[in-house]
């Protein structure tokens, strides 16, 4: 059997679900919406499949869909994207960002991975043949230095796996960032492959920047986006892959031998969703920029320090902050056992040097999902004085 997935570990996520199952838990592990998501966009996606076409699309995904991604891309991060020669279909986004390390990496070249990361990233690199290079970040604020990027990178550089905003930490890089390791790319003649597929899901007024759109980036960079994230239809795994016509073709080649295709009707209701007024933008970032406000209140009203939540679903606990020396793994194992609430620990997203002090929380829930949340946290530690 290969050995980079026989010897992988069973997923934190796996792990946390089952427990949160045995023992009837609140999960806030797991990274996915309680809602249904908008009802035009499904009612779409229904029609399509009953009225449509359902045999293979081509292969780039449908010329409507890769029309409406570079129409949106125009108008909400002014990139000028050809539909035709520089944007492809996929199913999901983890599937983009495979077939772009495919094509783009070599055995033996060296990529750059930032920790905390997606689960996904460091075996993907190694099956590629990549060696990875590591840049820990560190909380609360979990920025890029320039001392970091300088012990990293090397003349093996190869490419860059940069997710913005950052999942597990929930953090949106700065311009000040992005050109910092827009430098570093330009100078070692990397591929910087970019998930973006928070790139909607910001907050308080944050609007999101594209690596591609820095100087000497646009020839450089493979930018990759969600419409399960986009739509709060994380099962639909529906990603979009925008590149210069010479990188896109060969990721292409790559994704031809993986799923060739994703689903028609999908496709088809996702160009409509797409081309959505603001109003739907807008409100989707209300409504979880307020969900994530609420639980936050609650959580310091029972005495957590949490940190801060720029993008995603998440909101992290800083444990040592909360006055709780205990490590993040036995931490959530003891939470689930003990107060029926499910969580993540940070120190799963890391391959070395992990940080272990602070647990990662879903806010993307209903109210009443999250007031269960809280009430079974009620006294665990003592709140602060008022």
């Amino acid at each position: 059997m290969n050995k980079i997935f026989s010897d992988l570990k069973t997923s934190i996520f796996e792990t946390m679900s089952r427990l949160a199952r045995e023992h009837d838990a609140v999960n806030l592990g797991q990274g996915f919406p309680d809602g249904a998501g908008p009802e035009d966009v499904r009612l779409k996606a229904a029609e399509a499949v009953v009225s449509g076409w359902n045999q293979y699309p081509p292969m780039l995904g449908l010329p409507e869909l890769r029309q409406a991604v570079a129409t949106h891309y125009r108008r909400f991060q002014d990139l000028a994207l050809d539909a035709d020669s520089e944007i492809m279909i996929t199913s999901g986004a983890t599937e983009a960002i495979t077939d772009a390390l495919m094509a783009v990496v070599s055995p033996g070249d060296e990529v750059i991975l930032f920790q905390p990361m997606y689960d996904a990233y460091l075996p993907l690199v190694l099956r590629a043949g990549g060696v990875p290079r590591f840049v820990t970040l560190q909380p609360p604020h979990w920025r890029l230095t320039r001392e970091a990027l300088e012990e990293a990178f090397t003349p093996r550089t190869r490419a860059v796996l940069f997710n913005n905003p950052l999942n597990p930490a929930a953090v949106s890089f700065s311009d000040g960032d992005q050109a910092l390791l827009a430098e570093f790319c330009v100078r070692h003649d990397a591929i910087a492959i970019c998930d973006e597929v928070w790139e909607h899901v910001m907050f308080d007024g944050r609007q999101h920047r594209p690596l591609m759109s820095f100087p000497k980036m646009r020839e450089r960079t493979v930018k990759i986006g969600s419409a399960g994230k986009i739509f709060s239809l994380t099962g639909w795994k529906v990603g979009f892959v925008m590149a210069a016509p010479d990188i896109l073709r060969v990721i292409a080649k790559a994704h031809q031998f993986f799923t060739f295709t994703t689903p028609p009707n999908l496709q088809v209701a996702v160009a409509y969703g797409l081309g959505k007024d603001d109003d739907y933008f807008t409100g989707m970032r209300a409504d979880f920029q307020r969900s994530r406000d609420r639980f936050a209140a609650g959580l310091a009203d029972l005495g957590f320090a949490t940190l801060p939540s720029e993008a995603t679903y998440f909101l992290n606990i800083d444990l040592a902050a909360s006055g709780i020396e205990e490590g993040d793994v036995s931490f959530c194992q003891r939470l689930v056992r003990e107060r029926k609430v499910a969580a993540i620990p940070v120190s799963a997203f890391y391959a070395e040097h992990a940080v272990t002090s602070v647990i990662r929380l879903c806010f993307a829930k209903r109210d009443a999902t999250l007031d269960a949340a809280l009430a079974n946290l009620k006294g665990l530690i003592h709140a602060p004085a008022q």
